[in-house]
C-alpha cells in the first residue's frame, strides 16, 4: 500500500496494484479478526524488516504484530527514518519499535491488574540483532547503531523481555512488510485469526451437531 500512498507521477503499473489492492479489499470486505473468550492474557510480538528494498531511497520497511494470548492487538508496519549499514542494524531498528510497543502493553494490563508472572517473548527472525540484544561484545563492531537503540540490553539484562529466535518461514510480519506468494500469504493471515466470521460461525456450528 505504501508504494501507491505518495506517487506524483503514476504510471500504468501503479494503476494496477491499486486495482489489485481494490479487488484484495472487495473479496475480503467481510473478514475480520476472530477473538476467542478463552484466550489467555500473556503478551508476545513479532518483529521484522524487509531490509532496503525501496529503490527509491533505499529505506527499509519495518513492522511489529503483538498478541494477547493467541490475538492480535497491536500492529504496524512502515518506513523506517533512515537507511540502514547493515540488516543487524535495521531489524535492530525494528525490534525496538516492537519492544516500544509490548512495553506499553504490559504496563497498561498492569494497571488494569492483570500484571505479567514472567518474562513477555519478543520473535525475531535475525540471529544478528537476536545476539546483539543480550551480548554487549558486539556493540564494538556495531558502533554506527544509534545508542537509544540498545534500550533492549537494560530490559534483557532486567529479565522484562527475552528475544528469542523464530525460522524466516514462520514470521507472522512478512505479511505486513514483503510481497508474498499467494499460498504463504493466506497462510500467514490465518495465523493472525484473521478470518471470514460466516465460515467461522459454520465450523461451530458443524461440530456443535
Amino acid at each position: 500500500m505504501n508504494k501507491v500512498c505518495h506517487i506524483h507521477v503514476p504510471t500504468k503499473s501503479h494503476w494496477a496494484t491499486v486495482k489489485r489492492i481494490l479487488w484484495y479489499l472487495k473479496g475480503t470486505s467481510s473478514f475480520g479478526l476472530h477473538l476467542t473468550h478463552d484466550s489467555s492474557l500473556s503478551i508476545h510480538g513479532f518483529t521484522n524488516v524487509d531490509w532496503a528494498k525501496s529503490i527509491d531511497d533505499w529505506k527499509s520497511t519495518g513492522g511489529y504484530i503483538v498478541f494477547l494470548g493467541n490475538t492480535p492487538i497491536s500492529w504496524k508496519s512502515g518506513t523506517q527514518c533512515t537507511v540502514a549499514r547493515s540488516s543487524t542494524e535495521t531489524k535492530y531498528k525494528a525490534l525496538v519499535d516492537g519492544t516500544a510497543e509490548v512495553l506499553w502493553l504490559c504496563y497498561l494490563l498492569s494497571d488494569l491488574c492483570f500484571p505479567s508472572s514472567s518474562a513477555t517473548t519478543i520473535w525475531c527472525d535475525n540471529l544478528g540483532a537476536t545476539y546483539l540484544s543480550v551480548n554487549p561484545i558486539f556493540y564494538a563492531r556495531t558502533k554506527h547503531v544509534e545508542v537509544d537503540y540498545h534500550f533492549i540490553c537494560d530490559r534483557v539484562a532486567k529479565k522484562g523481555i527475552q528475544i528469542r529466535f523464530i525460522p524466516s518461514k514462520d514470521q507472522l510480519v512478512d505479511v505486513l512488510i514483503k510481497p508474498l506468494a499467494s499460498s504463504v500469504f493466506a497462510s500467514l493471515r490465518s495465523k493472525l485469526h484473521v478470518d471470514n466470521p460466516s465460515s467461522a460461525w459454520a465450523g461451530v456450528l458443524w461440530n456443535v451437531l
